[in-house]
């Protein structure tokens, strides 16, 4: 033990070193004595500490290191020109420009794809983006066969050759001899996409029950019928996609008449629970969720509540089945690879 200036008794040990902070006598700090860094030891949460007795005051004003210095400058040197962000022109379209054409062709080269509800609206979309991507595409559709003649028209006249079928997605039978015929014709089934959705514009006080069972069963046993047939294929060849298309009626603040929105907040629930399930055979499953489009439901819509989406909306417009058409093509795709259990939605910014 030795005492200090102050008389204090302390612990015999090192010496603390000290260096001059202060380069002469007017300098302000030139009392002031900082420890040598080899008198500090690491502390276990990244400071430094002195063996002995409290920190000297450090000084505030000295040099920052050189090491900082160098990442200053760093930080404030402007980019590459092959780093900048390319901003869109103002005052340009209103839709975004669409993929290239060589990229379009290749990225769905080979896909096996069942679309139901294809012959009309988002539906024929689909079926289009997918022939003008490359693939070998089969659509359903219900009661109107001078649409599916069209849309069937439409697609060989783009280099496809469809597969047509007739018939209610509720029906088990159906579905079944749909899914055996594609699988005869392709020889399996790469991507299902469940778009057949059936929609009526009723306040509940005048709904039937009728008219909610037609829903549910159109809505949400439909895509259970199909995803159980096709799914025997994906996971035989351990790889499938498999796309479910919701509605923003499902969860948005916007009136939508409640037997449609609970289908489709239904749809929403099986898509996770689904994903989760058949994940680990390779295949994916997906939930793509339009905001209300310029063909379909907007034109059921009253007026006043079509003007309301679009005042809402921070596009300040309605979508286009090509739009969501094109983003469909991507999400079933092998660019794609590692989404399942996902909500995508493309309403607008509502």
């Amino acid at each position: 033990m030795r005492g200090d200036r102050r008389g204090a008794l302390r612990p015999e040990g090192p010496r603390r070193a000290y260096v001059r902070a202060g380069h002469g006598r007017g300098d302000p700090h030139a009392d002031r004595r900082i420890p040598h860094e080899g008198h500090l030891r690491a502390h276990p949460h990244g400071r430094g500490d002195l063996r002995h007795g409290p920190h000297p005051p450090l000084l505030r004003g000295h040099a920052r290191p050189r090491r900082l210095e160098r990442a200053v400058l760093r930080l404030q040197r402007p980019l590459p020109r092959a780093r900048r962000a390319v901003l869109p022109a103002p005052g340009g379209a209103a839709r975004a420009a669409r993929p290239r054409e060589d990229t379009m062709s290749v990225r769905l080269a080979g896909k096996r794809c069942l679309v139901t509800g294809g012959s009309r609206n988002l539906g024929r979309a689909i079926t289009m983006a997918f022939a003008r991507g490359g693939a070998r595409v089969a659509f359903t559709y219900h009661e109107r066969d001078d649409a599916a003649e069209e849309t069937r028209g439409a697609l060989e006249a783009a280099g496809a050759t469809p597969l047509v079928l007739k018939g209610s997605v509720s029906d088990a039978a159906h579905v079944t001899a749909a899914v055996k015929a594609v699988e005869a014709a392709y020889g399996g089934i790469d991507v299902l996409v469940n778009n057949a959705a059936l929609t009526q514009v009723l306040p509940i006080a005048l709904l039937e029950e009728a008219e909610w069972d037609a829903a549910m069963d159109t809505n949400v046993k439909g895509p259970y019928l199909f995803a159980r047939a096709a799914l025997r294929s994906m996971i035989r060849q351990k790889k499938g996609h498999i796309l479910n298309v919701g509605s923003f009626g499902a969860d948005r603040v916007l009136d939508a008449p409640v037997h449609y929105a609970a289908s489709k907040a239904a749809l929403v629930g099986f898509s996770l629970a689904l994903a989760k399930e058949v994940g680990r055979y390779g295949v994916a499953v997906n939930c793509l969720v339009p905001g209300l489009l310029e063909t379909g439901l907007s034109a059921r819509l009253p007026k006043h509540r079509v003007e309301s989406y679009v005042a809402q909306s921070a596009l300040g417009r309605l979508g286009t089945v090509e739009e969501v058409a094109d983003l469909a093509a991507w999400l079933v795709s092998d660019e794609n690879s590692f989404m399942t259990g996902g909500q995508v939605v493309i309403d607008g910014g509502l």
